[in-house]
């Protein structure tokens, strides 16, 4: 194993580490560790609600789930050496649940979960058709996940680090401030919101502390979408094995990383739509001199897959077109048309006994693939959902027969509130 640079107890919360991580992005956060070009290193990672979803059959915490407290992030590590314009090249050479621990109170401990955040709450992408609050609970053996909220389905895990990146400098974070805030000024009551602005209230940044704190949770960062640093990507397929290369923005580069994923559909279209879980990641890390001039990466990450995915060999696809559920026409709208791929989807898996919030836990956690197959027939863009036929233990595909009738047992919990 390598060393552990970035150790976390599981008996203890976030804030109570002997390193403490950050919640927020900011360039002004201190590494917490430093390691050089050419090191290997495992960081633990505590999963993102820091211990607040539980192995239960309510969905009450999905929905008063602390938003304003995420991502619980472990890092920044500082790279020595690397400076603005380099590349930082990353390798997972592992990732996991909590090691060591089959069973027990945190996601991660043998069990993960998928949530859907009602629309209040953040909601999800498919929030006007599903805006309640549920939670459905997995259970991991072998490398396999299955429910007793989703019965019938079962699927090899595609682990995965939803959420790593680089601290942007402060040029880099102003420009985030500025154009998320134009957004929202668009149209600021919009419920779910269309940007998340720094907030100050519950920003954890490390070891920062005094003046320089109150300055910078005024001015941090919300880790929720991905940026020109990485971020919370949430791409399912970067697996072990993967290589990532970096944008580099200040001084170290600080890498930070956490949101671990024990499975996911391409999308995570529940929001909190993977199989949600803490655990571990193992790294190498090294530094292409010059390489964002060199190879053209002035912003966002490039990455090479790892080759661990589960091997379907079977699928069923489903497509959706940019017209809406009323039937208005959009000119090549990639969004809606998968948006209509999914509920396509999900109404097809309701033929076979799924309630509809059922199939869309489905979609959020197992690894089907998200395509988009046509976006240059205009006025339709066309997306594709492909679902592995072999996660489900009935044929589900279309026969003479009629769909085969799975029992929906308990089903999902849905918040009572």
């Amino acid at each position: 194993m390598p060393q552990k640079v970035f150790p976390l107890d599981s008996t203890k919360t976030f804030t109570e580490q002997q390193i403490v991580g950050h919640n927020r992005w900011h360039p002004d956060v201190p590494a917490q560790v430093h390691v050089k070009p050419g090191d290997s290193f495992r960081v633990d990672c505590r999963e993102w609600f820091d211990g607040a979803i539980h192995n239960d059959d309510s969905a009450d915490d999905i929905l008063n789930a602390p938003l304003n407290n995420v991502h619980v992030l472990s890092g920044p590590i500082s790279v020595q050496g690397a400076e603005p314009g380099d590349l930082l090249i990353v390798d997972i050479l592992d990732v996991g649940p909590i090691p060591q621990e089959d069973s027990g109170p945190l996601a991660g401990q043998g069990w993960g979960y998928t949530g859907v955040f009602a629309k209040t709450n953040g909601g999800g992408f498919l929030t006007e058709q599903f805006p309640d609050a549920y939670k459905v609970i997995w259970d991991f053996r072998g490398g396999q996940a299955t429910s007793r909220h989703v019965p019938g389905v079962a699927f090899t895990g595609i682990v995965h680090p939803g959420l790593m990146g680089t601290a942007p400098s402060h040029d880099l974070l102003n420009k985030w401030n500025s154009r998320e805030q134009a957004l929202i000024d668009t149209d600021p009551q919009r419920v779910p919101p269309l940007a998340l602005p720094p907030q100050p209230e519950a920003a954890i940044l490390g070891s920062l502390s005094g003046d320089d704190f109150e300055r910078a949770r005024h001015e941090a960062a919300r880790t929720a979408p991905p940026r020109e640093n990485g971020g919370n990507q949430d791409i399912k397929n970067f697996t072990k094995g993967s290589r990532v290369f970096y944008p580099v923005f200040v001084d170290g580069a600080n890498l930070s990383m956490g949101d671990l994923h024990f499975s996911q559909g391409d999308g995570e279209i529940t929001f909190c739509g993977a199989i949600e879980m803490g655990g571990f990641i193992d790294l190498h890390v090294d530094l292409i001199k010059g390489g964002m001039s060199t190879y053209g990466v002035s912003e966002n990450a490039i990455f090479i897959p790892g080759n661990t995915d589960p091997q379907y060999s079977e699928w069923i696809a489903f497509s959706g077109t940019s017209v809406t559920l009323d039937g208005e026409q959009r000119y090549l709208d990639s969004h809606l048309s998968y948006q209509r791929a999914c509920l396509h989807a999900i109404d097809y898996l309701t033929q076979f006994g799924y309630s509809a919030i059922q199939a869309y836990m489905i979609l959020g956690a197992a690894p089907i693939e998200g395509r988009l197959s046509g976006v240059v027939d205009i006025p339709n863009s066309c997306s594709t959902v492909y679902i592995p036929t072999g996660i489900f233990d009935f044929d589900v595909k279309p026969g003479k027969n009629g769909p085969a009738r799975v029992d929906p047992g308990m089903g999902v919990p849905k918040s009572s509130a």
